[in-house]
This record gives structure tokens, C-alpha cells and sequence, in this order.
């Protein structure tokens, strides 16, 4: 089949699926929180998700086994922090620091070594587990394929680990890695046509342009094209799935100009600042070409998913983000990113859609940053960059973009698109594959 040729400074990568302006519309950078209270100490002080996210680290340090955990509490624009024990020096140390303080049960390490038990005894394709903060509990969610002796096996390892420790749910759907979609970037494989999506823009180690997308992709096949039938534009460097779901494909051409901005659609575009950590409670915005713009709110971190794999094993992969956006076939490896341009995952794969909701969990952008080596955009932007980024917590929780127009999802050819900036803009995501040794 021929290949068509492509240009160099053609925007190949270019997000698919318009949206409605109004949709992008949520993403205009709006006022900081006041950072009140600081008059009082001991008085919980308003702030923004993503400075909740570096306090939060550094409580982890200074309270040590006592620290169990934390949440961005969205509607107060406050951290929550949980202590484990009874210390009441450690009590008072957290609210000098301006966060609200739970006393509560559950030390990590208790929540650590439940989670090596779940790894050890249920194991089993179709299911996912995150510690939740708000709870202090680890929740246990098991997939529409968990039936009859999983099952079984699965609700007796949450039994035996007793109910203030761990909860057992159903989610209606299937955990999958999301594949197919709209405009895409395409690879040939053996089983036909591989279609994935990037994420975000990167600078590799030896100074490539480059761009990070999901795992799961770059496994599928070593090069990839901006266009079905058209020529390959970037390979595949490192890859890795599962374990992880990250992989850094560097552009063919060593002139490709990287802006670093998502493409969300009517010319609308969020410039990408920096890595950000994800927080459990905040609010988070997703780009994919098949449902367009969504957001939602982080519910997990360090989760793990047990896929299915095409072989009949599982494909587990940890240390994941769990979000309740949600997503469809064609979105997965496109980008998780906040409000004010904070780039926060890599959409992996998860269970429902964006009709009936979902889990959705996403690979942390600063580990694959960070693994790989990159940096975000044309250099100098990149994996250090973690919690400089605003947060999406401004937007009004639950304004999901499910009603936009998506004319334009799901068209062949939209990488097509020039740039202003004569590169390739971050878009949205697909993937499927299985394990490729880079």
C-alpha cells in the first residue's frame, strides 16, 4: 500500500474531535484562592489543589507513621490530612501547618500491607484496588468478568482483611485498555492496524522531540504514522506495559517543533506549564478524540489494575491514578491535565462510558517523565516541574462536558491540521497492544 508523504512541519499529531467552545471554555485560567489563615495557625487555610499537593508531601515527611494519607477537600479549598495513632503532638504539628486533621485508624503501612495481601491472594483479571483517603479504607472494585470461584475468592481476601479496612464494589463495565477511536496515530501490526493517540509533547534525554502516550501502544508496534495509510513520522524508543503504561516515541524528523500546549478543540488550546501530581479530590480535565472534553475528580492513587490479557493471563499495572472521568474506546493515552495547565497522566484504560460513568485510571506523568528521562515540551519544562502547575479546582464540581458537540470525533485526517506553531500539538488517545521489550 503506499504511503503518502508527510510533511516536516506538518501539526500531524494535532488533538481529533472538536469541541464546543463553551466546553473549552472552562478552562480559562480563573483567579488563585486566597491563601487566608494565615493569620491563625491552627486555622485550615484555603488553597489550591495543586499547592495541597506539595503540602501534603511535605507533612508525609514531617509526621512520619503517623501520616495516613491526605485529599483535597474542593468545596472548602482545603487539605485534609489523616494521622493514624494518637500522638497529639503529631495532631497539633498538622494543624500549625493550615490542614484540617482526621484521626484515624488506619496507618499506611496498614494500608500498605492490605494491598500486598490483595497482590498475593486475588490477583485476578478484571480487578482494581486504591486506597481512598476519605475512607481510610483500600477500595477493592471488581469488574462485570468477576464472577462465580473469583468472585468468591475475591469477596473471602476482603473478608479476612475485615470491614474497616477494606470495601468490596461492582462496576457494570469491563476494565480494558481503551482501543480504537477517532483521529489517531496509526501503525501497522500483524493483526492490521494499530491506532493510538499522543499525550504530551516531550523533550527526550539526548534533546529529540519526542512525545510520551501510553504504553500499551508503544508495545503494539515500533512506528507510527499521523495518518492511516501514511508514512511513519516517529518510533517508539522506550516502552513499557504492563508494570507501568508509558511509553516516549521520538519524532523521525529532528526539526519537529514541540509546543507544549492540548489541543481541546475550535482553536482552542491549554498551554502546558509543568508536571503536577495528582490529588485525591481534585478536579481534573481529560482530552480524548472519540468523547471529547471531560472532567471529573482524582478518587485514588497507586492503584492497581489487573487487565485481562490477550494471552488469558493479567496484564497488572500499579502505581496508577483512579479518576471517575470518563472515557471510551479511542481516549486512551491522550492526556490528564488541570485547569491551569498542569499535565498530570496518560489515560490507561478502565470500565464504563461516558454514558452510564466509570473508573478510569491514568498513568502519572511524573513517573513516566521521570523513567524516561524527557522533559515537557521543547526542553527545560519537564519532570521537576511537579506541583508549579495551577489546578482545575475553580471549575464547578461534576461540570462534566458530556453535552458538548463533538463534530469532527472520530474523522480520519485531523492530524492533518497545521499548527500556528508549525508542530505538533498534544491530543487526545487510543492504544491497544501487548509487552514489547524496547
Amino acid at each position: 500500500m503506499s504511503h503518502k508523504r508527510i510533511p516536516k512541519r506538518k501539526a500531524a499529531m494535532a488533538a481529533g474531535g472538536a469541541v464546543a467552545l463553551g466546553a473549552a471554555a472552562v478552562l480559562l485560567p480563573s483567579a488563585n484562592a486566597s491563601q487566608d489563615g494565615a493569620a491563625d495557625d491552627a486555622t485550615p487555610r484555603t488553597l489550591r489543589a495543586a499547592d495541597a499537593s506539595g503540602l501534603s508531601a511535605r507533612l508525609a515527611t514531617e509526621l512520619g507513621d503517623s501520616f495516613a494519607g491526605s485529599y483535597y477537600d474542593s468545596a472548602e479549598r482545603r487539605l485534609v490530612v489523616n494521622v493514624a495513632g494518637r500522638d497529639a503532638g503529631m495532631v497539633l504539628r498538622a494543624k500549625k501547618a493550615g490542614v484540617t486533621v482526621r484521626q484515624v485508624g488506619n496507618s499506611t503501612a496498614a494500608l500498605k500491607s492490605a494491598a500486598r495481601t490483595l497482590k498475593a491472594d486475588a490477583t485476578i483479571p478484571g480487578t482494581s484496588w486504591a486506597v481512598d483517603p476519605r475512607t481510610n479504607k483500600v477500595v477493592v472494585t471488581a469488574d462485570s468478568t468477576v464472577t462465580g470461584a473469583n468472585w468468591n475468592r475475591l469477596q473471602s481476601t476482603v473478608r479476612v482483611l475485615g470491614s474497616g479496612m477494606a470495601t468490596l464494589k461492582k462496576s457494570a463495565g469491563t476494565f480494558k485498555t481503551f482501543a480504537s477511536g477517532g483521529d489517531a496515530i496509526f501503525s501497522r501490526t500483524q493483526g492490521g492496524t494499530a491506532r493510538c493517540s499522543l499525550g504530551f509533547n516531550v523533550t527526550a534525554g539526548d534533546g529529540s522531540p519526542a512525545f510520551l502516550t501510553a504504553g500499551h501502544c508503544g508495545v503494539a508496534a515500533e512506528q507510527w504514522s499521523d495518518s492511516q495509510n501514511g508514512a511513519p513520522v516517529a518510533t517508539v524508543d522506550q516502552a513499557t506495559f504492563p508494570g507501568s503504561d508509558f511509553a516516549l516515541v521520538t519524532y523521525d524528523d529532528p526539526d519537529t517543533q514541540v509546543p507544549s500546549a492540548v489541543d481541546v478543540g475550535n482553536g482552542q488550546s491549554v498551554e502546558i506549564t509543568g508536571a503536577a501530581e495528582a490529588t485525591v479530590g481534585a478536579t481534573v480535565f481529560r482530552m480524548g478524540s472519540t468523547t471529547g472534553l471531560h472532567n471529573g475528580t482524582v478518587t485514588g492513587l497507586d492503584a492497581t489494575v489487573n487487565f485481562q490479557s490477550e494471552t488469558g493471563g493479567v496484564d497488572t499495572v500499579t502505581g496508577l491514578i483512579q479518576t471517575n472521568v470518563c472515557a471510551e474506546p479511542g481516549d486512551s493515552g491522550g492526556p490528564l491535565f488541570t485547569q491551569d495547565g498542569g499535565a498530570v497522566g496518560l489515560t490507561s484504560g478502565g470500565s464504563g462510558d461516558c454514558t452510564r460513568g466509570g473508573e478510569t485510571f491514568f498513568q502519572p506523568v511524573t513517573a513516566a517523565l521521570q523513567a524516561t528521562g524527557a522533559t515537557l515540551g521543547a526542553g527545560g519544562g519537564g519532570g521537576d516541574a511537579a506541583g508549579d502547575a495551577g489546578d482545575a479546582s475553580d471549575q464547578q464540581p461534576g461540570a462534566d462536558q458530556s453535552g458538548v458537540d463533538q463534530s469532527g470525533a472520530g474523522q480520519s485526517g485531523a492530524g492533518e491540521q497545521q499548527s500556528d506553531a508549525g508542530g505538533h500539538n498534544s491530543g487526545p488517545a487510543y492504544g491497544s497492544g501487548r509487552t514489547r521489550t524496547p
